[in-house]
């Protein structure tokens, strides 16, 4: 399983890095991919039927609303009316269903499934927007990156006293302050790197906050995927990633830390 997860990182890192580099487009396309495979994961994990519309109504709502960054044109923002056609067509499908026991359920898993992937994950188009975005999604995702990896080694490694065994056996305290000490290390890394290649305006004790707060958030979204997976029974989202298990198992720790970084570039950098 290690090799595996290796050799997927080497993979995919890189082309994540090649993604972000090469403009909005290619980003874009990288985002919007990850948020239709990883809202249709979720939807599995509920157990939905494929036969199910409401499904697919989900899932052209996760991607309406992580493309929703690029609405604007400056005279209007079409995302209120995404939002309110998508509640009433939803709601008027379920006077066809055939079962009244489940149709509130499937409605209900349906909504919290788009909102959950593609709404949180738009909000790291809406950093790239920023000034200096290329920059700030690169130490963003890559602080992510260096937390998971350093939690899950130190946690193999040191790890004894267990952080929340109800929901996750596996993590540790260990790991978790392993994974925040890395984070704030490779925010300072990252950030020097970066304005050699491309200056851009910060104060050194703002990377660090916000190395600290990208590892928080991080293992908070971690969490909070493994208590999903945990009320439904699976072990993972999926088996499109060799070593990491599906999309969601993947991007997890990045579905809170994108918005996160949004308004503390905002309102404190």
């Amino acid at each position: 399983m290690l090799k595996h997860r290796v050799i997927t990182a080497a993979v995919g890192v890189p082309l994540v890095v090649v993604a972000i580099w090469f403009g909005d487009l290619w980003f874009t396309i990288l985002i919007g991919a990850a948020a239709l495979a990883g809202t249709y994961e979720f939807y599995h994990m509920a157990k939905l039927d494929r036969r199910e519309p409401l499904i697919y109504l989900g899932l052209l709502w996760a991607l309406a609303l992580v493309l929703s960054p690029h609405y604007h044109d400056g005279s209007s923002d079409v995302l209120p009316l995404v939002i309110t056609a998508t509640m009433m067509i939803s709601l008027i499908c379920l006077l066809r269903r055939p079962s009244r026991e489940t149709a509130f359920r499937n409605w209900a898993w349906a909504i919290v499934g788009a909102l959950y992937v593609g709404w949180m994950l738009s909000y790291w188009l809406n950093l790239r927007g920023l000034v200096d975005g290329r920059n700030w999604v690169f130490l963003a995702m890559l602080t992510t990156f260096a937390n998971d990896t350093g939690a899950f080694f130190i946690g193999r490694a040191k790890g004894k006293r267990r952080l929340i065994p109800v929901i996750s056996p596996s993590k540790t305290w260990e790991g978790a302050i392993g994974g925040l000490i890395c984070a704030i290390l490779a925010a300072i890394v990252i950030t020097t790197v970066l304005n050699q290649i491309s200056p851009f305006t910060f104060k050194y004790w703002q990377i660090i906050l916000l190395g600290f707060l990208v590892g928080l958030f991080a293992q908070l979204g971690d969490l909070v995927e493994s208590l999903l997976k945990r009320n439904m029974g699976v072990k993972e989202s999926g088996n499109l990633l060799p070593g990491h298990g599906g999309i969601l198992d993947r991007f997890d720790s990045l579905i809170f830390v994108g918005a996160v970084v949004y308004y503390y570039i905002i309102w404190v950098v």
